[in-house]
């Protein structure tokens, strides 16, 4: 077996059906194996998927085990040469899994490799790749330094940014939304640490890789990561388990080299995480008492899809009330899509591919391009599942769910 995908998930079936369906189309040509672990969802996760994915192998919890453990337990199972951690809040590309593995087997000296991970704008996310957060680090980041000189690469060092991201790069940290990493690596370094929860599990397993003599890396390979949008990170929860996970790395790998800072360390930890709470909480209700931010009729989408697509999209547009244009595309006859010369997407807030009409490696590639200068959210539609998708929202034939809560980064 070459590769064994593990898949965590909780209370996100629509963007675990579209993930499935990414990863479907990227494994052709690929001996692989793909596992769900649910932890114990509520909204009928394992009944709706298991049906249509019948290739996927499932671990059903009864307890939510956290990121950390559910990962673990399949990976203990699987049989990969190579294991990717794939967040269920993702789409990948259709040559993102050939080109990491390819990567991979030329350089065996690789522990782990991450990829270029966008957000629903087609921006960039800085979390792709990362420096180690070691106490010097850290301080830059948290008070600011990092921010102010960006590409400095002793103040900046955090998230990198003065190395090239359209360039294959080593690093630090790989992120555990996309994470493929060597078994044998793995088996020297040890699996995830339980005692994160979730979050901070990425960083330390990263840094163990690096103490055994691996190298990580960064290559510059698609897909799109909402980002944790679905779950509540305006929440005391959140906020609680992403700082704890941040005091546990500091004391596991930093604390006994450096007893003295432990007092600092915890107290700038503790104020960071109220500030960010405090920002996130005026954020949340300047949101709710802004009429515009309710108001679903004041965005608009454009189409880009096959007739078929467009009949049925259109169909969905009138039960849900949505404001949609529709343009008869495809990756063929019009591989700009919505940068083409005869589309305009000034006034739009998304624009919807017809998943059929093009690849999700076409949509990414156009998603990143218009960052600069179109930039719109992206919604996808497939024939398929019958559902319109974007970060927020899933508009499925006379249902409209709201985003859930996940064990997503």
């Amino acid at each position: 077996m070459k590769l064994s995908i593990i898949i965590v998930s909780f209370n996100v079936k629509s963007y675990l059906e579209q993930c499935l369906v990414s990863v479907r189309r990227a494994c052709r040509g690929i001996e692989a194996e793909v596992w769900v672990v649910d932890n114990a969802s509520s909204d009928g996760t394992v009944d709706y998927i298991a049906p249509r994915f019948p290739e996927v192998r499932w671990i059903k919890n009864t307890e939510n085990k956290g990121f950390s453990r559910a990962n673990n337990m399949a990976i203990a199972r699987s049989e990969g040469e190579y294991v990717l951690l794939l967040n269920p809040d993702t789409i990948v590309g259709e040559d993102v899994l050939a080109g990491c593995l390819a990567f991979m087997d030329a350089h065996p000296g690789a522990g782990a490799t991450g990829v270029a991970m966008l957000k629903d704008d087609g921006d960039f996310a800085w979390e792709s790749r990362r420096g180690l957060p070691t106490p010097f680090t850290s301080f830059c980041k948290m008070s600011g330094l990092c921010a102010l000189f960006p590409e400095s690469r002793r103040f900046g060092r955090y998230y990198m940014r003065y190395l090239d991201r359209s360039e294959t790069n080593p690093i630090d940290v790989v992120s555990g939304a996309f994470c493929m990493v060597r078994r044998s690596a793995l088996d020297k370094a040890g699996l995830l640490d339980e005692d994160f929860f979730m979050y901070g599990e990425d960083i330390d397993l990263s840094y163990r890789l690096l103490q055994c003599g691996y190298q990580n890396y960064y290559q510059p390979l698609r897909i799109l990561h909402y980002k944790g949008e679905s779950t509540h990170k305006s929440s005391f929860r959140y906020v609680h388990v992403f700082y704890k996970a941040m005091l546990i790395f500091f004391d596991k790998h930093y604390r006994r080299s450096n007893p003295w800072l432990t007092p600092v360390i915890r107290s700038a930890v503790v104020a960071r995480a109220f500030l960010d709470l405090c920002l996130r909480q005026r954020e949340r209700l300047f949101k709710w008492f802004c009429p515009r931010g309710r108001r679903r009729s004041c965005k608009s989408y454009l189409f880009l899809g096959r007739p078929d697509a467009i009949e049925a999209a259109c169909k969905l547009s009138l039960e849900h009330g949505l404001k949609m244009d529709f343009v008869v595309a495809d990756e063929a006859g019009m591989p700009d899509g919505h940068l083409g010369a005869s589309v305009s997407c000034k006034g739009y807030d998304y624009v919807v591919y017809d998943t059929g009409a093009y690849s999700y490696a076409k949509v990414l590639e156009l998603l990143a391009r218009g960052a600069e200068t179109d930039k719109v959210r992206l919604g996808t539609y497939s024939m398929e599942t019958g559902k319109l998708v974007t970060m927020s929202r899933v508009y499925d034939g006379g249902k409209e769910q709201a985003c859930g809560s996940g064990t997503v980064k």
